[in-house]
């Protein structure tokens, strides 16, 4: 990749700016500029790695499917961040354990295995970054982890409709989809919307639901949850 083109990116990236090793310049100079439309799968469970990821643009949801058919959104990749399952593997030399799918058109940056693996050895620069980059990560995992094991369903659903309603009160997602984002099952989901709608704070539709009741929603987010 050009220094014109690198520039063009490097922008979403500042710690990578300042690189000014040989190695860590023939890192940039590997990294190839990729472009996907929505529901494209960039990578899936099984596979194997060869490429470290860097999020330009648009939203990228990493999913992991039990083998009882459930499904939990472990995280999103979004502008300016790198992908830490990509970069766990990566370290490890092992296949993906989940999937990634494009939520938007996406704008991203790969570094081919063997220039990533050279960084890592050889510029000190670009091997701040990756760790620094995958610490961060990592904290947000242990937050969700929390939130899944300590937390009650109906507060963070609570929290979830509040935070993902639109400016009338609407939000469309089915009770499928709320249970992967909550890492919690679908009935869960399903009892819980049904008793929020008996207390008069949401309302059911097919595939989405209003806010009627934004107060009694926050009332609930408020509590503890333990």
């Amino acid at each position: 990749m050009s220094d014109t083109q690198a520039s063009e990116w490097l922008g979403c990236f500042p710690k990578l700016q300042e690189l000014d090793d040989p190695t860590g310049r023939a890192v940039l100079d590997s990294a190839k500029r990729v472009s996907v439309p929505p529901g494209t799968v960039l990578f899936q469970e099984g596979a194997a790695c060869e490429n470290y990821l860097l999020l330009l643009d648009g939203s990228v949801r990493v999913q992991k499917v039990a083998e009882n058919g459930r499904e939990i959104v472990l995280y999103r990749v979004e502008s300016g961040q790198a992908c830490v399952l990509t970069t766990a593997c990566l370290f490890a030399c092992e296949h993906y354990p989940a999937a990634g799918i494009a939520e938007t058109d996406v704008e991203g940056i790969l570094i081919p295995i063997a220039r990533f693996q050279a960084g890592l050895a050889e510029s000190p620069g670009f091997r701040q970054f990756v760790f620094s980059a995958y610490a961060q990560r990592i904290s947000d995992l242990i937050l969700l982890v929390e939130e899944v094991a300590f937390r009650r369903v109906d507060v963070r659903l609570a929290e979830f409709l509040l935070g993902h309603a639109d400016d009338s009160g609407r939000l469309s997602a089915t009770h499928q989809s709320l249970a992967m984002e909550l890492g919690t099952a679908r009935e869960v989901v399903s009892r819980q919307l049904k008793e929020f709608e008996r207390r008069g704070w949401v309302q059911l539709h097919r595939g989405a639901l209003d806010v009627v009741d934004g107060g009694g929603l926050e009332r609930l987010a408020e509590k503890s949850g333990v």
